[in-house]
């Protein structure tokens, strides 16, 4: 019986551990999340750091350093601006965002 439960143990294990190194925003398009971006946070980043708005990602102190931390702005920026997009549109807008700019595995 304790042959069982450690094989049945062991064979779970691979679909316990296989989210973590999935990519962030697998289930993101970001041909979509671009789309978002420029008609709903573009115009916010351009006000706030001029040019195409992008400085806002790319400089040195910039506050997303995780995929995590990405995940997390997308959600409070769009909170604070009441877009009102819905999660799927959180995560096409990540997976953008991680694509064109962060490159978190």
């Amino acid at each position: 019986m304790k042959t069982l439960t450690i094989i049945l143990a062991l064979a779970a294990t691979p679909m316990l551990i296989a989210p973590a190194f999935a990519a962030p925003f697998e289930k993101g398009d970001p041909k979509a999340g671009k789309a978002t971006h420029d008609k709903q946070c573009a115009g916010c980043h351009i006000g706030k750091f001029g040019g195409d708005g992008s400085k806002i990602y790319t400089r040195k102190d910039h506050r997303v350093k995780s995929a995590a931390a990405l995940a997390q702005q997308v959600t409070t920026c769009n909170a604070m601006l009441g877009n009102q997009l819905f999660p799927e549109d959180e995560q096409h807008l990540a997976a953008y965002l991680n694509g064109q700019f962060y490159k978190f595995k």
